[in-house]
């Protein structure tokens, strides 16, 4: 699961950067953690919902952090189509 967010050519992390690439539909797959806070990723969530871009969800910030190639946890990330 994670490895299609490890081989991708253009990743969104974080919260504004996902919800900007929704919105400007070049996101084709989020990635939310279980453990990030949902008064945050619920707002992303449903706006992924909307433009109709698959969620995958991952155990863990750190999990998803590590797969983007960052030192640091990751509430959200998104492949991104340029």
């Amino acid at each position: 699961m994670l490895t299609r967010i490890r081989e991708a050519g253009h990743v969104a992390v974080g919260l504004n950067q996902t919800t900007k690439a929704i919105e400007q539909s070049t996101a084709v797959e989020l990635f939310i953690a279980h453990d990030a806070d949902t008064r945050l990723t619920s707002r992303v969530a449903l706006l992924a919902d909307k433009h109709h871009v698959p969620i995958t969800w991952v155990e863990t910030m750190r999990e998803l952090g590590i797969a983007c190639g960052i030192e640091v946890g990751a509430a959200t990330a998104a492949i991104v189509v340029r």
